[in-house]
């Protein structure tokens, strides 16, 4: 069983910056990979960024490489997702999700979500 809770979301201007986080409840968490993903309006859920739990190694979509940074803190049983420079461009519901096996960047080999939390970015 697995419990994902995101928060740190809300209402920027583009240029600023914001800082999401992802409290994770799991058996074994070590063993899990984490991913950050977005779905703008009208569109389909996408990759943003993700990292391996015990390695750390990370990887990052076009849209967010050199901007977004995600880390995770493995006494507070946190990932992070530190956005700057936002864009408008970046508005969206942002969700983090577990990844036990399979590709990074595919929403479907993910099997736990959380409920998100909405980044809005205006001019």
């Amino acid at each position: 069983q697995v419990q994902l809770a995101e928060s740190g979301g809300g209402l920027v201007q583009a240029g600023d910056s914001l800082r999401l986080s992802c409290v994770v409840v799991a058996d074994i968490l070590e063993d899990y990979t984490m991913g950050w993903f977005r779905r703008a309006p009208g569109k389909e859920r996408e990759f943003v960024a993700g990292i391996g739990w015990r390695t750390g190694m990370t990887h990052y979509a076009d849209s967010g490489l050199g901007r977004f940074i995600v880390s995770r803190d493995s006494a507070k049983h946190t990932v992070y997702l530190q956005m700057n420079s936002l864009k408008i461009e970046d508005t969206a519901v942002y969700y983090c999700g577990v990844l036990i096996t399979g590709m990074w960047t595919r929403v479907s080999d993910y099997p736990y979500w959380g409920q998100g939390t909405q980044v809005t970015v205006s001019e």
